[in-house]
Formats: C-alpha cells, structure tokens, sequence
C-alpha cells in the first residue's frame, strides 16, 4: 500500500509538472484570511497533538510532538510570521522540505485546491518586508497568501556560524551564474556559495523573469549558454514555476544549450522523475552549501 501511495504521489507531480499547476494546502490562522502552502511539502494534516518539551530546540519553537514515533519540532505558525491570530491553533501540518520534517500550527484547515501558477503574483510592497511570503493568488475570489515556509524555517532554526569552507574554482573564467528563486533567503544562500566559488551570478526571483531575460539576450545576438555556464532555479516560482522554465528552454533552440540545475527543498525523492520528465540536467536538495558546491564545481569543470 505504500508504495502504490508513493507511486501515485509522483504521478501527481509529472502531471503537474510542465504544465504550470500548483496544487496548495490552504489553511486559515484563526482569523478570516486563507493562506497556502504546497501540498507536496505536506506530509499529513492531524488534529493537534501533545507537545513536549525540549532543551536543544530553539527559541522560537513550542515544543516538539511524538508524531508516529517520531519526534517533530512545532512552531506556531502565526506566531511565527507576526500574524495576529483570534482562536485556537487546533491542527497540525506535519511538513518536509529542506531535508528536515516540521510541524507547523494552523487554526484550520480548509481544502486543496489546484492553480495555475501564472496567477500566482509578487507579494505586494506595503513599505514592510513581505519575506513571509512569496506570492499572492486567489480561488474562488478568495485572497490567498502563500507562505515561505523556508524562510519561516531559516529564521526559527539558523544554520550554525561560519558555514563550510569552499575552495575558489581556479578555472572559472568570466562565465556567469544565473540564480532564478523567489526566496530572499535561498538567493543570498546559492550567492554565499557562488562568492566562496569566485563565481557572478544574475539573480531573478521567477521563471518568467528568467525566459523573457534569456529571451532578450538572443534578440540582442547573444547566446546564453555562452554567458551562463548554468542556471540554478528553484522549483515553486510565482508566474512561472521552475518545471515550466526548464521545459521551455528545452523547447527553445536557441536556449537549449544551457545547463540546468534544479534546486528544490522538496521531497527529494520524486526528483529523478521531474529531472527526465522536464529535461533538466540534475537537481541537488536544499540546502547543503557543499553538496552544492560539490555540483557547480563539477559542471565548470565538465567545460573548463
């Protein structure tokens, strides 16, 4: 029965995948606004259960849950972002992406809906910082807010001081990088290692900035993979996700030439599939800074 359930898991994700869908968990956080999160970085939805506590857990988690024999950390999830919150947090989300599972608390849980990513927008620049979330769409008329979990994540676990010591590339030469992720924090994390690289990048926060770029190159007599020895693209992108960007590359002569690294905080273990379906060269998890750099390091020398 498992293994039929994974099976039918990715099945899901290839029929997404290329067409610009994103199924969502959406959830309220005690008040009347929806909010979403992607449904593949869900495990399972359960009624809230017993915390315990845990001396070698941060600040800003509850506590921890025995979850089916498994200790998950908890944070609530209003808390987390600011949110202002008028009942109880009755359910949890257990979550996994990053190479971590989490619990998050929610208020609600209202269903799971199915949209098209290219009405998926920027969150909107109110004068504060928006690094909770990383797009806005609507169902049914309905506003709905899309969490960056990762980034909910980073700020309530931080990485250790210091991080790895990468080795510059010796033969890196003049060719650049180009970084396509609508999280703040997983830009300035490739960034970090692309610098200890010695590497440039370009850096844009969809697929669709990231075509219409290429694009313009071309139009201007420039070749692409010339300029960039790789593209390094997140996965879920307002406008266009990085399924969708990397099928359209394929798609396109003149940009087919480039190198395509997917870099995703899901489940690694539908990505084999995604990879062959959508044509891109390889994915490596989020976030370990060596085995990343370990994969750019490889690629500059397979052209050096």
């Amino acid at each position: 029965m498992q293994r039929r359930q994974l099976l039918d898991r990715i099945d899901q994700r290839i029929r997404l995948a290329g067409h610009n869908r994103l199924a969502l968990l959406l959830f309220r956080l005690g008040g009347r606004q929806l909010f979403g999160v992607n449904v593949f970085k869900v495990q399972e939805v359960l009624p809230r259960p017993a915390l315990f506590t845990m001396p070698q857990l941060p600040a800003g988690f509850l506590g921890a849950a025995d979850i089916r024999g498994r200790t998950v950390p908890v944070l609530d999830l209003a808390c987390a972002i600011g949110q202002p919150g008028d009942g109880a947090a009755n359910y949890l989300v257990v979550t996994e992406f990053n190479r971590t599972v989490q619990g998050f608390l929610v208020a609600a849980v209202d269903r799971i809906v199915n949209i098209a990513v290219e009405d998926v927008q920027p969150p909107p620049e109110l004068g504060n910082d928006p690094h909770y979330l990383t797009g806005v769409t609507r169902y049914h008329d309905e506003l709905i807010q899309l969490v960056d979990v990762e980034s909910v994540l980073a700020e309530a676990m931080p990485p250790p001081a210091g991080g790895v010591e990468i080795a510059p590339i010796a033969h890196a030469g003049s060719r650049e990088v180009l970084v396509v992720d609508d999280s703040r924090v997983a830009r300035n994390q490739i960034r970090y290692v692309l610098d200890q690289l010695g590497l440039t990048c370009t850096q844009l926060s969809d697929g669709r900035q990231a075509l219409d770029h290429l694009r313009q190159l071309v139009a201007a007599g420039q070749d692409p993979a010339a300029r960039y020895a790789m593209v390094i693209s997140d996965i879920e992108m307002p406008a266009m996700d990085g399924y969708t960007l990397t099928s359209e590359i394929r798609r396109d002569p003149a940009l087919s030439g480039l190198y395509v690294l997917l870099h995703t905080s899901l489940s690694g273990v539908f990505n084999h599939a995604m990879v062959e379906r959508v044509g891109a060269d390889d994915f490596v998890p989020k976030y370990s800074q060596q085995e990343l750099a370990d994969r750019i390091t490889a690629r500059l020398a397979s052209i050096a």
